[in-house]
């Protein structure tokens, strides 16, 4: 834990008392979004301190050149940058000619910034005393309609304490903004037009390179005790912005208020020449609808999402809070309401890692949105990676392998590798095993199989197609070995036979033939299109049997443990336990050779491979396995501790469990990793949300049944989850003396309760 000033609570996100210090992790801890576009908390009024500004739009990106001392062949050319787009959230507020900002207030008190999570909207209120020693109170709210997923909206007042004024407010639009990460300074975004209308003001602009056209929006309207005025504005035009002064001679006590609409729309959805049309459309309809009934909408639109998707806890406040936080942030980083779209690492709060798209969608995100929303949002997952398969093979291509074998990107925005790290570029390829096994994941869960031969074989194909090539027979081993690769465990690169890349080729191919001979059997004329399509031969096949069969996996005898890679027991294996405090994280305090030399984990790729294909382990080899490479674990990867978390509640190590939960949950909120001020970790509070349904509560499909062996740690009085199981809602509520069930459906459900059939009935309860 490296901060610990967030308020606990169980609905809202709390910050009292003005710190700027905290500044930077606040506007990353406090952003908002709805899906299509999103903000870092950053204040609306001017704020000369130490600030990181960022308001993003879904799926707009710039590739920016990738930037290394030598180029090797097969780089990739850019490394994607999620945008810095243009800033519609300003108001410059001046009170009898100075600026507030509260890096330069005599003082700021009363400070206090809520996220309130369970309606949707952001807050913020302090009571300054200017350099001119006029006091003000401020209170401001705002947020993302998730109705009106193009606009934004800001109420912001002003009330004078000690004195009359002549207030100002200033709203403007800004094109002229940079990115806080860039390879090259490169300019991002090119300004088209800038116009304005009456209250309203509009900025076209396109990316550079990718001409991403956009229409940067407001509206604004202005108040005196809450009675509307009607302000001619002093309209100022420059050649990046737009802003519209309303001034207004306030007396002391009385409150100045502006609300303002604003946000994006995008030519992705619209026509390009039209851009400004439609945004005067969007403008119509939320000044139509006002603040109040906007807020209202969006507290009833979060409720939909909250009754389908909530964790409740009782009896730990902190545990609640992290777990709401984790859910509310992934609810607004992707609602699966546009397939071409998918979840990014940091989301909508920063920029670090580039791209949209990382192996993290799969291997993480996929259990949470399958279950708490309609599988159709998980199949839309699963075809975005179908329709970039001609990418992936091009990938493959640049790499040297042919025959239509495909190499799924590392990171991504439209296919191709846009990552610019040679280590994950090049090596980090068990992202290929992890889409594979989404598809499976997934048709598990649902027992939709109709994705696989309308779309997912030729995508299974694809990777068995590369997993062959890859390998290498060694006949010094009479094995199959793949050399040069890193695994999840990011502190050792360009290891041989790493046992989770060697473990998933093998499982890939035996499950991509599993699925041809299903196909081929079952659905003839999808067959004989794909293979009309992808000239798969009987060879070809022959040769996925050799390496499946004959693949080899490190394994220590003495031990009794699969080895992360050759050469794991070379390292000298002093645990977690003997570093001091002051190193860590070891990625911000060593340098990258002592990391690669030391035993210490990132992230324990053996046990991920352990939890993936649990049901091929045994317990006691969970057991062997876990506590031989926990205590080498430094949980640097945010998508490290949920893992650990439900094999801990498997293992019934309860009390590290509960530890682990607590640091997937709270990861952000208490900064752990000290860097939450760079943006939230988005895709691995999938990871938290698994920990309470996969861990506590041992949810699996087994037998095609749901299955469950609730657990619950002794903090908590009770839990409770929903699972939206092939159409049917089931409640699960573990408390310290039982686990009751109801079922929302049409039919009854047959589930295992600690291996023990239960059947539930529609709308009854059964307690176990």
């Amino acid at each position: 834990m490296n901060q610990d000033y967030i308020k606990p609570d169980n609905w809202s996100v709390i910050e009292e008392g003005f710190n700027a210090e905290c500044v930077k992790s606040s506007e990353s801890l406090f952003s908002i979004g709805n899906g299509a576009m999103g903000q870092r908390a950053n204040f609306e009024e001017q704020y000369s301190g130490a600030t990181f500004q960022g308001s993003y739009i879904a799926g707009v990106y710039y590739p920016d050149k990738t930037r290394v001392g030598w180029w090797k062949n097969g780089y990739p050319e850019y490394f994607a940058k999620v945008l810095n787009a243009p800033n519609w959230i300003g108001i410059n507020v001046s009170i009898n000619g100075e600026q507030l900002d509260l890096h330069t207030c005599k003082t700021v008190e009363n400070f206090r910034r809520e996220l309130n999570m369970k309606a949707g909207w952001l807050s913020r209120s302090f009571t300054a005393t200017l350099q001119n020693n006029t006091v003000v109170e401020v209170e401001t709210k705002r947020f993302l309609s998730l109705n009106l997923d193009e606009v934004g909206a800001i109420e912001y007042s002003v009330k004078l304490i000690n004195s009359d004024a002549e207030i100002i407010f200033q709203p403007y639009l800004d094109s002229g903004i940079t990115n806080e990460d860039t390879n090259w300074d490169d300019k991002f975004w090119d300004t088209l037009n800038i116009c304005n209308e009456r209250n309203q003001a509009f900025i076209e602009a396109k990316t550079m390179k990718t001409e991403f056209h956009t229409c940067t929006f407001m509206e604004s309207e202005v108040f005196v005790n809450g009675e509307s005025l009607s302000i001619d504005p002093i309209i100022k035009t420059e050649s990046n912005t737009v802003s519209f002064s309303y001034s207004k001679q306030i007396k002391e006590g009385e409150t100045y208020t502006i609300n303002k609409f604003g946000g994006y729309v995008v030519d992705t959805n619209h026509d390009k020449n039209e851009l400004v049309l439609a945004a005067k459309n969007v403008l119509n309809s939320a000044s139509e609808k006002g603040f109040n009934v906007l807020l209202e909408e969006q507290k009833q639109a979060w409720e939909r999402i909250w009754s389908m998707s909530d964790i409740t806890i009782s009896g730990d406040v902190k545990a609640q809070q992290g777990i709401r936080f984790n859910i509310f942030q992934l609810n607004q980083t992707y609602l699966g309401k546009d397939s071409r779209l998918n979840i990014g690492p940091k989301g909508f709060t920063g920029e670090k890692y580039g791209g949209s798209t990382y192996w993290d969608t799969e291997a993480y995100c996929i259990p949470f949105y399958m279950a708490t929303k309609d599988q159709n949002v998980a199949r839309s997952l699963l075809e975005y990676r179908y329709n970039h398969l001609e990418k992936a093979i091009e990938n493959a291509e640049k790499l040297g392998f042919t025959n239509g074998a495909a190499l799924y990107p590392m990171v991504t925005m439209n296919g191709e590798e846009c990552h610019n790290e040679w280590e994950i570029t090049f090596e980090e390829i068990h992202r290929n095993g992890a889409i594979a096994f989404a598809i499976f994941n997934y048709h598990r869960y649902t027992g939709d199989y109709s994705y696989i031969p309308e779309k997912g074989l030729e995508v299974l194909i694809g990777i068995a197609r590369f997993w062959q090539q890859r390998a290498t027979f060694s006949t010094a081993k009479n094995k199959y070995v793949i050399l040069g690769v890193t695994g999840p465990n990011e502190y050792e690169n360009n290891v041989n036979n790493n046992f989770y890349t060697n473990y998933l080729a093998q499982w890939c191919l035996k499950y991509a033939l599993e699925n041809v001979l299903k196909v081929e059997s079952e659905y003839p004329s999808d067959f004989n299109r794909i293979m009309n399509k992808v000239m798969l031969s009987e060879d070809e096949l022959t040769q996925w049997k050799a390496v499946a069969k004959n693949m080899y996996f490190p394994f220590s005898e003495e031990k009794q443990v699969y080895l992360q890679q050759d050469g794991f027991l070379d390292k000298e294996l002093i645990t977690v336990a003997h570093l001091e405090k002051a190193q860590r994280p070891i990625n911000q305090k060593w340098s990258w050779d002592r990391i690669l030399r030391s035993p210490y984990i990132k992230q324990a790729d053996t046990l991920q491979c352990l939890y993936f294909f649990e049901d091929q382990f045994s317990d006691e080899e969970l057991e062997r396995h876990f506590d031989f490479y926990e205590p080498f674990t430094v949980h640097e990867s945010s998508l490290s501790p949920c893992v650990h978390s439900i094999q801990a509640a498997k293992l019934d190590r309860m009390e590290q469990a509960y530890t682990f939960y607590l640091r997937t949950s709270r990861l952000d909120l208490d900064d752990y990793n000290n860097e939450v001020h760079e943006g939230l970790h988005i895709t691995s509070m999938a990871g938290t949300w698994m920990s309470i349904v996969e861990g506590f509560g041992g949810m699996r499909v087994k037998n095609d049944m749901l299955s469950f062996t609730p657990k619950i740690p002794k903090e908590w009085d009770d839990y409770s989850f929903k699972v939206n199981f092939r159409n049917q809602i089931l409640k699960v509520n573990v408390n310290q003396n039982d686990t009751k069930f109801e079922l929302e459906g049409n039919s009854d459900l047959e589930i295992l309760v600690n291996n023990v059939p239960v059947s539930i009935s529609p709308n009854s309860l059964i307690t176990v």
